[in-house]
């Protein structure tokens, strides 16, 4: 005890340090664990394993080859080269997001620093309130009144974009088409429909070629995480060292651009977040009549959560207003490649021409009508996404194709120790299930009877049936609250920029990084989100 004595508090800091990551180092060496038996690329770096490489914003090419070479399930190194399984066997879906969800957790410490309790950056009990909480606002009945606001703002995009484009049958000899970012329209669209229809707050009057800083801030927020990966990764293991002042000093004179970017972008979002709060909050304190004159009118879902949350606790009020969209990004992401198959583009085009024409009120259709448009909705399932989650409890995962192992042995269960990191690839593209044109761009996989047999009887868990589904939104208590909010804005984006433009590349090189949302870039080296096309008006 008399040694300890003498032992300051910053120096058994240090030690108790040094240890940990000195068993992190040292446990895979001394530990036996049937993932050692999986086999893997090597590690790229000692201490940051192949991180960067797996997760890092060019790693699609490499991870199909990785699929390719090592199947279904797969270990690759982590950080201080633990191993960490990767998967896109169907059967591990199952028990990872339905029968064992309570032993996989997706690791959202760095969400909650980033953005607050939100409900993305919740578990457990504060997750399910919140969940329960806003599941009513994010209904097909309140969606559907939202259907209006939604044609009144994409209208406002839609007569932006005509004033920057020549009109049909313009002088001859002059060019009939106009490059635009559309990532950039597509953005600010979105994200004032969200806005005005969650948060009854208007961010952009889509009048002006640039947006705002916070718009800005707001379309780099994916980007710059990636830059950020291995201090997002480590963040779970200094989050609570000290308070929370202490921590923000010291990651003040962090000397990493990319943390101090990171630390600028949360700051600007959260000030905005407040400011939209407290807005809401003092209208509400202040009468209907108040509310009644501000955008929304008091029908917005954080204006119904705020009637019904006056006195809920504090950590659930900042849930309403931290919401990011994602969906810019699957929009441009279809643009993009329906530009590049023009036929696609015509079919769909031709699909919608001929709703609008039969039911439609001018250019637009009814909620259940735009929703039930068959191909509309097969080019919208197009998406890919994956998700880091992490043990909580020490677990076993069933195999639906079993792995041989380093050892020549048939593994069909891998046992995963507490805080194992598990990387669940999406099988979007796995030509087991989809066949042997799954990594093509090919809408109507996804019509009525086009399904392949494979797919249905691997009942892959989400938020769509079995037969429809795509991992992308996740399935059971992690499934994506959003999903209604986000196929209508897709959908009603799609409905009226199909009607009046038509998208055309421009031969530039267009790059899609891999992220937390995937986005689009004008050749590899660049870290601007960009999307150019070439943009033709249809009608006067």
């Amino acid at each position: 005890m008399a040694f300890l004595d003498t032992i300051a508090l910053p120096q058994a800091a240090f030690v108790a340090l040094g240890l940990y990551v000195a068993w992190r180092l040292v446990r895979p060496l001394v530990v036996k664990s049937t993932i050692k038996n999986i086999a893997g690329p090597p590690s790229s770096s000692f201490l940051t394993g192949s991180v960067t490489q797996f997760i890092g914003r060019h790693s699609g090419d490499w991870r199909r080859e990785l699929s390719t070479k090592y199947g279904r399930t797969f270990t690759i190194r982590g950080l201080f080269n633990e191993q960490w399984v990767a998967t896109h066997d169907p059967k591990e879906f199952q028990h990872i997001f339905l029968r064992d969800q309570e032993s996989f957790e997706e690791p959202i410490l760095g969400l909650r620093i980033l953005l607050g309790p939100c409900l993305s950056g919740s578990t457990g009990e504060q997750h399910r309130r919140q969940r329960k909480m806003l599941s009513p606002a994010f209904s097909s009945k309140n969606l559907r009144n939202m259907t209006p606001l939604f044609y009144d703002i994409i209208h406002k995009t839609r007569n932006a974009m005509m004033a920057r484009l020549p009109a049909p049958g313009a002088k001859e000899g002059s060019a009939t088409d106009v490059e635009l970012d559309m990532l950039s329209w597509i953005s600010r669209t979105t994200l004032e429909v969200l806005g005005q229809g969650v948060l009854g707050y208007s961010f952009d009057p889509l009048v002006e070629d640039a947006p705002d800083e916070f718009l800005k801030t707001v379309k780099v927020f994916f980007p710059q995480m990636q830059n950020s990966i291995i201090p997002r990764v480590l963040l779970p293991y200094f989050v609570h060292i000290g308070s929370a002042a202490f921590r923000r000093r010291v990651l003040e004179y962090l000397p990493s651009a990319n943390i101090q970017r990171m630390k600028d972008i949360s700051d600007i979002l959260h000030a905005r977040a407040v400011l939209i709060f407290n807005e809401k909050k003092a209208a509400l304190a202040r009468g209907d009549d108040a509310v009644k004159h501000q955008v929304g009118e008091g029908q917005d879902v954080m204006s119904i959560l705020l009637k019904n949350n006056m006195y809920a606790s504090a950590e659930d009020k900042p849930a309403m207003t931290r919401y990011l969209a994602k969906c810019p990004n699957s929009i441009t992401r279809i643009l993009h490649l329906l530009s590049k198959h023009p036929d696609v583009q015509e079919r769909l085009r031709a699909e919608i021409s001929a709703a609008v024409e039969a039911e439609g009120n001018g250019d637009t259709l009814e909620y259940e009508r735009l929703m039930a448009l068959p191909y509309l909705d097969a080019i919208c399932r197009e998406t890919l996404e994956d998700i880091l989650a992490s043990v909580t409890r020490d677990t076993v995962l069933p195999l639906a194709t079993p792995v041989r192992g380093l050892d020549g042995e048939l593994i069909t269960a891998v046992p995963l120790p507490k805080n194992t990191c598990v990387m669940i690839d999406m099988c979007n593209l796995d030509p087991a299930l989809w066949g042997p044109d799954a990594s093509e761009w090919k809408p109507e996989r996804w019509l009525a009877g086009s399904v392949p047999k494979e797919v249905e009887e691997a009942r892959i868990p989400g938020v769509f049936s079995h037969m429809q589904v795509v991992m992308t939104f996740l399935a059971g208590n992690r499934a994506c609250i959003g999903l209604t909010f986000a196929q209508l804005e897709i959908k009603t984006v799609l409905l009226l920029m199909l009607q009046h433009f038509r998208f055309e590349p421009t031969g530039a090189p267009i790059v899609w990084n891999t992220a937390a949302v995937a986005f689009p870039t004008v050749g590899r080296e660049s870290e601007i989100p960009a999307l150019p096309l070439k943009v033709s008006r249809l009608r006067p």
